[in-house]
């Protein structure tokens, strides 16, 4: 995907199948398949034949060409477009391939496309166009992620589990408040691409190569038969920016974070029996046949390193380039592709792992007070009685340090209570019902307890799952609108268009 071009040649007096843009001078040579990025482009050549046809029926609806070229031009464009990425005659790039195409089919004239734009607005116009699809499948895919969580959640409001710090029994909470906390940052990685799709979507149609146009264009028009939503105004910053690939990799990027956190949970809790993944998204060993592996997690977790990579190598080729255009730009947008293709295939992959998995509840419950996890609720209920937190702090550590792993109730309490009689200087019911201090140490009991805006009480969670419900069908909303909108575009575009051939 090329660029660099004068633009505003009308008549390129070729027949021919060589690349119209560079000729004889520069057209062989050791460099010129080192040039070259036309199988690269096959995933813009639709948003290419777009660009053309939006361009063309601006240049006829101003004059700037005559309604006969304009036709003849716009009738080629079929051809080609029908014919495919593949049947292209060999070029430089997409852009000087389907130009030389035009002019096969209908001779000189058709050289008048390329009237009035630069390789350089042309480039930045197809990435943006193609990368806002990929924006919408890629925020979908976190859409429908959520609702997987939301819906297992849903079934999993009363299913104690541990929750960890630093990987260590910490605190009980539930399966639905776990699944609910993952959730909320895709959520957020919703809202991310989104974002940036808003930034994606203004239109570089128009700027050429750098320092606009003597024409007569309309660049809004061009912007409104694409689906664009306004313009890059400036025409030196149109051909040169490209952050909104650095906005859109970073979005990725961290939700590929985002999944590589879930993945590896989800690997912890199989080598813990808290959880057993589908068949589907598990594999054998090659040699121990008893072996499960949650190999598909393992490589989801991994598409965190790949989108890294993109961004870095992204912000690495655009740092310190001077202004205007540079022919690095052409290694920077394939980064942000692969990111983006790799971590929404991830989505995908991550939703159908948790949508089928199968929570181990009586091992999950069974671990949920391991390592003394309701030690804080204790601490929590003697504040709440009016001893001071730090004091009520130290009084559980004491406990904690002599009481043994497999203590049961009757034994914690009994750690509890000399603890109290050393620290200070009083028995422990003296300060609150030993009722209390069991139903403390029950990690039921205590999740039930923690109903604090975002806790992991049942009838909190209800209440957060409810909320949830009402972003996804925003978010929904916003995708579907978008989608419609370019639907809409293009429907505009095939109107002028069919009116001209």
């Amino acid at each position: 995907m090329t660029d660099e071009d004068g633009g505003g040649r009308d008549d390129v007096g070729t027949g021919s199948s060589g690349d119209v843009v560079r000729r004889e001078r520069f057209s062989g040579g050791p460099a010129r398949e080192f040039l070259s990025s036309l199988a690269a482009d096959e995933r813009i050549f639709a948003a290419d034949i777009a660009v053309d046809r939006a361009h063309v029926v601006m240049l006829d609806e101003r004059d700037i060409i005559d309604r006969d070229d304009a036709g003849a031009i716009l009738d080629a464009l079929g051809e080609v477009e029908a014919a495919g990425h593949a049947d292209l005659p060999d070029g430089e790039d997409v852009h000087a391939a389907i130009e030389t195409a035009v002019i096969q089919h209908i001779g000189d004239r058709g050289g008048r496309m390329h009237t009035a734009r630069s390789r350089n607005d042309e480039v930045a116009t197809c990435i943006r166009y193609r990368l806002r699809e990929d924006a919408l499948v890629a925020a979908e895919a976190t859409i429908d992620a959520r609702e997987v969580l939301a819906d297992v959640a849903e079934d999993h409001t009363d299913t104690v589990m541990p929750g960890f710090t630093h990987l260590q029994p910490a605190q009980p909470t539930t399966v639905a408040h776990y699944l609910c906390s993952y959730e909320s940052a895709l959520a957020r990685d919703t809202d991310r691409l989104l974002d940036a799709y808003g930034r994606i979507n203004r239109s570089p149609l128009g700027g050429a190569a750098f320092a606009g146009t003597p024409f007569d264009v309309d660049r809004e028009r061009t912007a409104e038969l694409l689906g664009f939503d306004g313009l890059v105004r400036n025409s030196m910053d149109a051909a040169s920016a490209r952050d909104f690939l650095v906005e859109t990799t970073g979005a990725v990027a961290a939700l590929a974070t985002t999944l590589s956190g879930l993945a590896e949970d989800l690997v912890v809790f199989s080598n813990l029996g808290h959880v057993e993944l589908d068949d589907a998204y598990a594999s054998t060993s090659s040699i121990m046949p008893q072996k499960k592996n949650p190999d598909t997690m393992e490589l989801v977790r991994g598409t965190a390193g790949e989108a890294a990579a993109g961004l870095n190598a992204l912000l690495s080729i655009l740092k310190g380039l001077p202004r205007a255009y540079n022919r690095d730009l052409q290694r920077a947008h394939p980064h942000a592709f692969e990111a983006i293709d790799a971590v929404a295939e991830a989505t995908g992959v991550a939703a159908g792992a948790v949508a089928t998995a199968d929570w181990n509840e009586s091992a999950l419950e069974a671990a949920a007070d391991g390592g003394f996890s309701t030690a804080t609720g204790v601490a929590d209920l003697l504040a709440m009685e009016g001893m001071p937190f730090r004091t009520a702090h130290e009084l559980v550590a004491l406990a904690a340090e002599r009481m043994a792993d497999d203590a049961d109730v009757d034994a914690a309490y009994a750690a509890l209570a000399a603890a109290a009689t050393e620290v200070l200087g009083d028995p422990l019911d003296a300060f609150v019902d030993r009722g209390a201090v069991v139903a403390a140490l029950d990690p039921v009991e205590s999740v039930a307890s923690r109903d604090s805006v975002g806790g992991p009480a049942p009838a909190e969670v209800e209440r957060e799952l409810s909320r949830v419900a009402d972003g996804l069908d925003a978010d929904r909303a916003t995708v579907d609108e978008r989608r419609e909108a370019l639907e809409r575009a293009e429907t505009r575009l095939d109107e002028e268009v069919t009116r001209r051939v």
